[in-house]
């Protein structure tokens, strides 16, 4: 099967045939054809990332979950490739960030303990904690917790993509691809990912002003964090921080959901 012969036929049409066959010729096509898209995820999660992570090595990594998607993908399960391959090459990328473990555990514990007391204050007082609030909740001073929070910062993006349901191995998902509302679930996944993206709209709408913003302006809009200190006139660390400050509140109200504290 040549290349002007899989021309004649639609995606669709190719997909149907590669389940049934598993044509290289049409998995090469596949490949260069969503090429970009390892790109575009691995330039996603590389925001925010310490320098010793390298960009390439993302790539690689993501280009091993677009083949385990070309392998794995069903057009009569699945809407779109896309959107399947997104999860599938953003999964692929962040397992092996874990399995490189290049978040120190000191790191990971104070993450955990920030999310805690984050959670613990907004139960309490029914809204967004302070920074004093915190870290008088942590029993240390505010210089010591924003230090705690710039190191924390890089961290957050990760945290995100910790599974939050999941059916079989096809259906996990993340509360990051929650936020971004992937359109590759079952259908009766669907309806429990549509009642937690609901919970996550509400917490976003209950975000102090310029954390949501960020939130909106980066996971919906899909500005980087550069372009969204344009647009807010802050720096782009400050963005970092502030996108950090907000992931830790969804996790900190989704836990509480989830122990049904709210």
């Amino acid at each position: 099967m040549g290349k002007s012969h899989l021309e004649q036929f639609t995606e669709e049409e190719l997909w149907k045939q590669y389940r049934e066959t598993k044509d290289s010729k049409i998995r090469e096509r596949f490949i260069k054809q969503y090429a970009p898209l390892v790109k575009y995820v691995a330039g996603k999660v590389a925001v925010g990332m310490p320098h010793n992570v390298e960009f390439d090595d993302l790539v690689s990594c993501g280009t091993f979950g677009l083949l385990d998607a070309i392998e794995k993908f069903d057009p009569e399960k699945f809407v779109q490739f896309k959107t399947y391959a997104v999860t599938r090459i953003r999964g692929a990328i962040f397992d092996e960030l874990r399995a490189t473990d290049w978040v120190p555990r000191s790191v990971r514990q104070k993450t955990r303990e920030v999310e805690e007391a984050i959670g613990a204050l907004e139960a309490q007082y029914g809204r967004p904690a302070k920074d004093s609030e915190i870290a008088e909740y942590l029993k240390i001073d505010e210089a010591e917790y924003n230090k705690i929070m710039r190191q924390i910062t890089a961290s957050s993006i990760l945290s995100l993509n910790d599974v939050w349901f999941s059916g079989d191995e096809n259906d996990k998902v993340s509360i990051g691809e929650t936020i971004e509302s992937p359109k590759s679930l079952e259908p009766e996944m669907m309806v429990e990912r549509d009642e937690i993206q609901r919970v996550i709209v509400n917490i976003i709408n209950q975000l102090p002003d310029k954390e949501k913003k960020i939130i909106v302006l980066y996971h919906y809009e899909d500005l980087t964090l550069k372009e969204i200190g344009q647009v807010l006139d802050i720096t782009e660390s400050r963005v970092s921080q502030l996108h950090s400050k907000a992931m830790l509140r969804i996790r900190a109200k989704l836990t509480n959901v989830r122990k049904g504290i709210i």
